[in-house]
């Protein structure tokens, strides 16, 4: 039902389920090796996070937020970036034969820039003498790494990019606000650095698209119309007819839904004005016509952020909510001891909401 698989419908049809095919779409984490830990990230997807978890253990929270027991017992504990990964070997035997086959590709993490493995997808693509031109080729980074990494990956996207070695490249990246509270939600990002660094890689890289993959969680509420002005800034200098740049940004926003006490859904609904306003904000942002060129806000993009709001303002299970309250702030009052973070400095709209949450006992 995926619009990119619709070219392939005949094929699909009429194959044998016996048939040999390599699949058109591929994602692939080669590790969990990642300079941040986002509050509601986990530690098959994070190594600091690991590093926190095998320190102190999951966090007392009603489900044992982030407890890693279950990987023991299971034997399901990722691999360490350093040790040898027999999946990773097998992907490389696979490789060539499956490269040339690819529709898409996109490397997630992890934090793949820190992987060596992503690299080489990069040089690979770089040197073939017949690359596959079809290829939409993406990439999740949260941007955070050092100077010398962003400036790598930079000059092997010009180089990709500009000689046509893939249909299309898209750098996904991730801001769920602005500011300090988003350095807050993801430990670990430096937020003017990464915003440089956004500006750079717009810059420099004229026919990328780079999409903001927003988890909209209980505390972007207060900073999102910001990000959104932002977000719209870029798209009004390297998205601009105007200019000569064939790149484009888009915003692409999901709520989260897991970690439940971390969920829009906690919070009391006086603070969906807050969502509702973002989205109407968003709306007068956009544009009626949609083009490679465009600059605004598109109706999908818009309609995400409603759709937030519908969510947080559907009706819920009070016993339900109000463990989750209890856990939120067990969590973030946890949170702020293993990691020398103070919650209420950073989030003061939520500051009496916080104290609540600390006085429920059941």
């Amino acid at each position: 039902s995926e619009k990119w698989s619709l070219p392939f419908y005949d094929q699909i049809t009429t194959s044998d389920w016996r048939d040999d095919i390599n699949p058109k779409y591929v994602e692939v984490a080669f590790s969990n090796v990642c300079n941040f830990k986002c509050s509601y990230c986990a530690p098959q997807f994070s190594s600091q996070w690991m590093l926190e978890i095998d320190k102190y253990g999951g966090y007392e929270t009603s489900s044992r937020f982030n407890d890693t027991e279950h990987m023991l017992r299971e034997g399901t504990k990722p691999f360490l970036h350093t040790e040898y990964n027999p999946y990773v070997d097998a992907f490389w035997k696979w490789w060539p034969d499956l490269y040339r086959d690819l529709h898409t590709f996109r490397i997630t993490g992890g934090e793949p820039l820190l992987s060596k493995d992503t690299w080489s997808v990069l040089d690979y693509i770089i040197n073939e003498k017949e690359p596959n031109r079809e290829l939409n080729l993406a990439i999740n980074s949260n941007l955070g790494a050092p100077d010398n990494i962003i400036d790598n990956f930079i000059e092997k996207v010009k180089k990709i990019t500009e000689e046509d070695r893939v249909k299309e490249f898209v750098i996904f990246t991730s801001c769920d606000a602005w500011g300090e509270q988003a350095e807050y939600i993801r430990h670990g990002l430096e937020f003017n650095r990464f915003w440089n660094n956004v500006n750079k890689i717009l810059d420099q890289c004229k026919k990328v698209t780079l999409t903001f993959m927003v988890t909209y969680n209980a505390l972007s509420v207060f900073s999102f119309n910001q990000l959104l002005k932002g977000v719209y800034d870029l798209k009004n200098t390297y998205g601009s007819k105007n200019r000569y740049w064939d790149s484009a940004v888009f915003l692409d926003t999901s709520y989260l839904r897991y970690p439940f006490h971390q969920s829009v859904q906690v919070l009391p609904h006086q603070f969906s004005n807050y969502v509702l306003e973002q989205a109407i904000n968003a709306e007068f942002m956009g544009t009626l016509e949609f083009s490679k060129e465009y600059i605004g806000y598109t109706d999908i993009e818009v309609q995400k952020i409603k759709r937030t709001y519908d969510w947080m303002i559907s009706d819920q299970i009070a016993e339900n909510q109000m463990r989750h309250r209890k856990d939120f702030h067990i969590f973030f009052k946890e949170h702020d001891r293993r990691r020398g973070t103070n919650f209420v400095k950073a989030f003061p709209e939520l500051e009496e909401f916080y104290n609540f949450c600390g006085t429920i006992n059941s």
